[in-house]
């Protein structure tokens, strides 16, 4: 991409975070460049692109007719890319995704090490937090596309179901518990509960699942609440208290026995993983590539 062309890609990402901010973090410049950027063009158009107010910053009408062309001439670039990447069979280029902590942590490694054995010139820059501020990051364009869980219905994206869960009770080898399979609802409200901060997908789905089920969050004896799942595994392999996890996180402590799974009586608590994008997002070829290595990758294998 030519200065010119990143001109452009500044000038669009200050249209669409409305914020120089926040698109000096996304493209890796400081605010006085992203500024110069865009003074740049003012200076070659001969007009002002942004009407700037002390809260606020939107598109002049002339910023309104470059942003419609900008956004037309950044995806021509993109089409032409990809037609010489399928010449020439290189793909390089940047890919930006945010994952909510289960996936990141537990799946996406795996994918991303097979996936750069065969592309080693795509460098990947990836963002993991909980699903909610995973949305957010997508909202201001910090991400290109977002794999998460949890309730998707408030955003205005694209759902693509893309790896299926389930999510057990767990307890340690030492519980009363420990020689079962299953457990009823009805016997989880009585023992310790730990569970996931607000913002958690895993949160979302167990408190989704409970009220299905007629149970609140209330009725539940919880005694923390942990913002990471490493934290909860530690916790209730120490014996204090039991919690609900994805079968992703506790692949190592099943097969070593230091945490013992039980499914719940009342139905099986299975959720999908979203990849969840802008609608009308501009795709890279090397975004294009990895996307369809995701969808094909065997995730099942990862329990052998």
């Amino acid at each position: 991409m030519s200065l010119e062309d990143h001109k452009l890609k500044v000038f669009c990402t200050v249209a669409e975070t409305k914020s120089f901010s926040k698109t000096s973090e996304i493209v890796h410049l400081t605010q006085p460049a992203v500024s110069l950027q865009i003074q740049a063009l003012e200076e070659y158009y001969e007009t002002k692109l942004f009407d700037r107010t002390s809260n606020t910053i939107t598109l002049s009408p002339s910023g309104e007719v470059l942003y419609k062309y900008a956004k037309y001439i950044l995806a021509l670039y993109s089409a032409a890319e990809k037609e010489i990447a399928k010449i020439t069979g290189h793909t390089k280029g940047n890919v930006t995704i945010g994952a909510s902590t289960t996936i990141g942590n537990h799946i996406l490694p795996n994918v991303i090490f097979d996936f750069k054995k065969k592309h080693p010139k795509v460098k990947m820059n990836i963002f993991i937090e909980n699903t909610r501020k995973i949305m957010d990051l997508l909202n201001t364009g910090a991400i290109e596309f977002g794999l998460v869980e949890g309730e998707m219905s408030k955003y205005k994206v694209t759902l693509d179901p893309i790896i299926q869960d389930e999510l057990f009770v767990i307890v340690p080898p030492s519980h009363p518990w420990a020689k079962r399979k299953v457990i009823s609802i009805h016997e989880i409200t009585k023992e310790p509960f730990i569970m996931r901060e607000e913002g958690s997908g895993t949160r979302q789905v167990t408190e989704k699942y409970f009220s299905s089920k007629g149970v609140k969050l209330k009725d539940l004896n919880l005694t923390i609440t942990i913002g990471s799942t490493e934290s909860i595994k530690e916790a209730v392999e120490s014996g204090m208290g039991i919690s609900i996890v994805s079968k992703w996180v506790i692949r190592k402590e099943v097969k070593y026995g230091s945490l013992v799974p039980l499914s719940i009586k009342e139905g099986r608590l299975n959720r999908n993983f979203y990849l969840v994008m802008n609608k009308n997002a501009i795709i890279s070829h090397a975004v294009t590539e990895f996307l369809t290595f995701l969808r094909e990758y065997p995730y099942d294998e990862l329990f052998n």
